[in-house]
């Protein structure tokens, strides 16, 4: 009888890490379903709590300083790989290979006549040239290109105005030209890809 009390002792004990490793067995599938477990190169948690941005600041300031450390591309490029349309990919290849396009605005005179109102902003041949699917929605794909930071709406036209002469003959144009009345005009503009996008084309589109 006096071995009772240890028995005991050890069946509670046993008792408890199962308890424990059942819990946390459960925690870590939950948190594998629900996408939570961290990335390789991210510090791992401390005291049971996820790290904080500037523990994270911290790991990217030593992996900085760590000469054997390599990067094969920027961290950011595969979570735009997400948050691109095929047409987007499409445009940036376009860009990569053809180069800086040509795009105007049309705008409209207004009184007095030193002052102008935009009617259509960044027309262009972009959308017909890159083969996009959804022409339509070209305005949509620039704008979230240029979210994303792999492209520019420049102010300076490009050098050959051939290329403009094109692009203002075309009936998108010409019908906002008639739309905005006497006085309209076109301001030539370029769209081109960041250093940013041209590194994301070679790193990611074939």
């Amino acid at each position: 009888m006096s071995e009772a009390p240890g028995v005991l002792r050890l069946a509670v004990g046993a008792w408890f890490r199962t308890v424990a490793w059942t819990a946390e067995t459960s925690m870590n599938a939950a948190r594998s379903l629900l996408g939570e477990q961290p990335a390789e190169d991210e510090p791992a948690p401390e005291n049971g709590r996820s790290p904080s941005l500037r523990d994270r600041g911290a790991d990217l300031l030593s992996r900085s300083a760590d000469v054997s450390y390599e990067e094969d591309a920027h961290p950011a490029y595969a979570r735009i790989l997400d948050e691109l349309a095929p047409d987007e990919a499409r445009i940036l290849r376009f860009l990569q290979t053809d180069g800086s396009q040509p795009a105007v605005d049309v705008r409209a005179a207004k009184v007095p006549l030193l002052s102008s109102e935009l009617v259509a902003p960044g027309l262009s041949m972009i959308g017909a040239g890159a083969g996009c699917r959804y022409v339509d929605r070209v305005p949509a794909y620039l704008n979230n290109l240029y979210r994303l930071g792999l492209i520019w709406f420049s102010r300076e036209p490009l050098e050959d105005p051939l290329r403009y002469q094109v692009l203002e003959a075309q009936p998108e144009v010409l019908e906002s030209m008639r739309s905005a009345g006497r006085g309209a005009k076109t301001v030539r503009r370029q769209i081109l890809l960041t250093p940013f996008g041209r590194d994301f084309c070679r790193v990611c589109l074939p």
